[in-house]
């Protein structure tokens, strides 16, 4: 199954109303709000590769408050 992380800038206060929503989000496995250059990271699975970039692109990066994403595929899990 295809999955990816998704690192996300929100406007500054807003952290916890994106993580909020994205939690409402079919697709997104899990999120957090974290320290450091970015303020959430969220886990992202869908049955294809095209589902990843349509719940990225029309989905989190719509959101209210979201500045910048940057997303990572996951090409291999450890065993």
């Amino acid at each position: 199954m295809p999955t990816a992380f998704v690192l996300i800038n929100t406007e500054t206060g807003f952290m916890d109303e994106v993580l909020r929503e994205l939690g409402k989000i079919e697709g997104v496995k899990e999120a957090y709000t974290v320290y450091g250059v970015y303020d959430i990271i969220a886990k992202v699975e869908a049955k294809t590769m095209d589902g990843i970039k349509d719940i990225v692109t029309w989905k989190i990066r719509k959101l209210s408050n979201v500045r910048t994403t940057l997303t990572m595929i996951v090409i291999e899990e450890a065993k």
